[in-house]
């Protein structure tokens, strides 16, 4: 069954309804009436994990929200108002997405330049943004790997982002290309960032001990036409540290993921 969304009192952030995807004229669709409602949690914000088989359109979930693509039917909403082109949320993806050839502090810049501000506001800014991420002291190195590692890729990533948008971050599989204990430090990193800036993070992974692990809540998608069926509310304690993945809610959590996962047809 459909995951029915509860409109609460709290003021809404991000939306889609009756949203759906074709690609050949509505003969076949990827995604299918789909509803999706996050709010906004005051002085806190939301950490939401979206899971699902491959294909079934996880990621297309996020380019619409982040303006990146429109859905065939449906419409998106932001902060309560249907998206707009003024509307201005930043996406971190698994490819590394910093330009090689500019500094780390002219990537982090560079959402402020489309917009026309200075390059000393812009500077300025960036900086608090590096500080906040760890990365002061290296502005000035070129966002390339070896140069950074790729953590630190990721880091000018989430930087560039959150200056975007300090509201609002889209993740898609940011860790997936990152050995496991650079992702595992990438985990705390981001919960460190979620706890200091408390933005709405809504992050797509195919890991389920990761998702557990950083999620106020989880969302499962179906196979093709994809609907959220299921909604797991998880009940651990806002901050938390590798300690938690020991606690027996995290791992019966786990394993009910596992479970709800291996019974959907593939």
């Amino acid at each position: 069954m459909p995951v029915n969304f509860n409109n609460t009192e709290l003021s809404d952030i991000l939306e889609l309804k009756k949203v759906s995807q074709s690609y050949d004229g509505g003969k076949n669709y990827i995604i299918k009436d789909l509803d999706f409602l996050v709010e906004d949690v005051p002085d806190r914000g939301q950490f939401i994990v979206i899971l699902g088989p491959s294909g079934c359109g996880k990621s297309t979930v996020l380019r619409y929200l982040a303006g990146l693509q429109k859905p065939t039917e449906g419409e998106v909403f932001i902060k309560g108002k249907k998206r707009s082109e003024k509307d201005r949320i930043g996406m971190v993806f698994q490819q590394y997405s910093s330009f090689p050839w500019m500094s780390v502090l002219d990537n982090v810049g560079l959402g402020l330049k489309f917009q026309g501000i200075s390059k000393q506001e812009r500077d300025d800014k960036a900086m608090e943004m590096l500080k906040i991420v760890g990365l002061q002291g290296h502005e000035k190195k070129y966002a390339q790997y070896p140069t950074l590692s790729g953590g630190q890729l990721q880091r000018v990533a989430i930087a560039r982002s959150l200056l975007v948008n300090n509201e609002i971050i889209l993740m898609d599989e940011p860790f997936g290309a990152l050995d496991t204990n650079t992702r595992l430090r990438m985990q705390d990193f981001i919960i460190g960032v979620w706890e200091k800036v408390q933005p709405t993070i809504v992050l797509v992974t195919h890991d389920i001990s990761e998702a557990v692990y950083l999620a106020d809540d989880i969302y499962i998608m179906s196979n093709a036409p994809a609907k959220f069926i299921e909604h797991v509310d998880v009940n651990l304690p806002f901050k938390r540290d590798r300690t938690i993945k020991r606690d027996p809610v995290f791992v019966e959590i786990v394993r009910y993921i596992e479970d709800k996962m291996m019974s959907m047809e593939v």
